[in-house]
């Protein structure tokens, strides 16, 4: 899909300043979203003015700050990471596009060069720059095939691992992204790593969090004019924890950890379908004391954005990449599932002034998230047309306008494709494709030779923990009913199921 041209800056709104007490400054935006961080590790989910849209039980976790900035919010109840992997998702956020499109179709490494951002895409912070925006990431990007251009060892990777994860991202590959302080994917979460805008290596020796934190907070004071003060500011913060590793004290603060070290399991583990036989079980405790280390630091970045006086006119988002399914379902998998511990991502977004406070059960897709954030930022004449996402906004702001709620959500999960003698994917298998509605989730997989493998169908609301899988056998009309809404949901996004018909490969007597 080509990208259209980026529209240059409105004369004039470069010079806007980014003050919150400006009433006709566009909107600062800062996006936060920490690596596998599910919808349920938030404490206020148990609360009855929460408690009453989902059916499940919250994690027994401590956040504070995170509770209190949902009160504040618009909580959506229905958000996904329509394909929960980190770099999928990633690709996802930052174009708006489905897999295929943005590049990047599995996770990306080394072996697999062909899963990488589209260079020539059109990026959210594309958009922003043109728009006048000053743009800073920091954290992780994991977004690249790592390329031997280590800046300072000019032909080699950024390390001596085989295969190689971890990535250095080149000036003219941060589409628009001024301000750089990042990593491809490295986890260490007390000796953390990064390259700085002009390609220097930094290795701070601390809880990555808390230092991420700091350059945001750095950032946001300008204290090394690393944006510009007459301008409004884009800002990614890309927390690596609650991602693995998850094993010991090494992989946490201790003071979080000590919240949960004394916890049973019939304490940590709530959900239903938790499997504490498994070797992860006691991963828990150190899973949730990095979501209060980020809730921590989350609630350190929201204080001095008030205390500067920014708070009035930024939008604040706080999502994650993909959940965590941490013994459920007795996967040894974290993620990559269409179970709600993976597919479902905690969504709540900030506006003073602008969105009221409420729990909402719009579904959100990731492709929706680029476009939704152009329009609540007063600039949805600027969506790309590469854009595959939709304009939630005005579901959000309630300011009346007509945008027809999504209906459903769509699940992708990919493998590898064929590898070459050398180890090389070439690219991809398209494993499975799901589809999640207000009731139903349901999952059709398939085997290489193209084969089915498996149909999971769940009543989310009757049972909440997907325990139950309803035979698509026994309910053919509920079955043809879903059918329907995926295949709706495959031609939408253009789908290699939809192109190749799968489905009515699979189940041409039953559509």
């Amino acid at each position: 899909m080509k990208a259209r041209q980026i529209i240059l800056p409105i004369t004039g709104l470069a010079a806007m300043s980014c003050a919150g007490h400006q009433e006709n400054a566009m909107p600062n935006v800062i996006y936060v979203f920490p690596d596998q961080f599910r919808a349920s590790s938030l404490a206020f989910w148990d609360e009855p003015e929460y408690s009453q849209h989902v059916g499940w039980s919250a994690d027994p976790v401590h956040t504070p700050n995170l509770d209190r900035f949902a009160g504040e919010s618009v909580v959506l109840s229905d958000a996904v990471s329509t394909c929960p992997l980190s770099s999928p998702y990633r690709g996802m956020f930052l174009t708006g596009m489905y897999p295929e499109n943005s590049g990047i179709t599995l996770n990306c490494m080394a072996l697999r060069p062909e899963s990488t951002l589209n260079p020539e895409a059109v990026c959210i912070s594309d958009v922003l720059k043109a728009a006048g925006y000053s743009c800073g990431y920091i954290g992780k990007l994991h977004a690249e095939a790592p390329m031997k251009n280590d800046p300072a060892n000019p032909g080699h990777y950024v390390s001596d691992r085989n295969p190689e994860w971890d990535a250095y991202t080149p000036p003219e590959r941060r589409h628009g992204f001024d301000f750089w302080y990042s990593y491809g994917t490295y986890d260490v979460h007390k000796n953390p790593h990064y390259w700085d805008t002009e390609g220097i290596r930094h290795d701070p020796h601390e809880y990555s969090v808390k230092h991420e934190t700091d350059k945001a907070i750095e950032f946001l004071r300008n204290e090394d004019g690393q944006r510009d003060p007459d301008s409004p500011f884009f800002l990614v913060l890309a927390y690596n924890p609650p991602h693995s590793p998850y094993e010991s004290t090494d992989d946490c603060m201790e003071e979080d950890y000590a919240l949960y070290r004394d916890m049973d399991y019939k304490d940590l583990y709530v959900r239903e379908n938790a499997d504490t036989t498994l070797a992860k079980a006691p991963s828990a405790r150190y899973y949730f004391a990095n979501v209060t280390g980020v809730d921590r630091e989350f609630g350190r970045l929201l204080s001095e954005l008030k205390r500067l006086g920014l708070d009035k006119n930024t939008i604040v988002v706080f999502t994650s990449d993909h959940g965590e399914t941490m013994c459920s379902q007795g996967t040894t998998d974290p993620k990559n599932s269409i179970y709600a511990e993976s597919y479902s991502v905690p969504f709540m977004i900030r506006y003073p002034g602008k969105i009221r406070h409420r729990v909402d059960g719009t579904m959100l897709s990731t492709t929706d998230i680029m476009p939704t954030l152009l329009g609540l930022a007063g600039l949805a004449d600027r969506i790309p047309e590469s854009v595959q996402g939709r304009d939630l906004s005005p579901i959000l702001l309630e300011n009346g306008k007509e945008c027809e709620a999504p209906a459903a959500t769509l699940y992708i999960r990919n493998l590898d494709g064929e590898k070459d003698a050398d180890g090389i994917t070439h690219g991809f298998f398209p494993a499975a494709r799901g589809v999640k509605t207000d009731r139903y989730s349901m999952e059709i997989a398939i085997r290489r030779d193209g084969t089915l493998d498996r149909v999971l169908i769940f009543d989310n609301i009757n049972d909440p923990y997907q325990m139950k899988n309803l035979p698509y056998e026994d309910n053919p009309e509920l079955f043809r009913s879903l059918c329907g809404a995926l295949r709706e949901k495959l031609a939408e996004s253009d789908d290699i199921w939809h192109r190749e018909k799968v489905m009515e490969r699979l189940f041409e007597d039953k559509l």
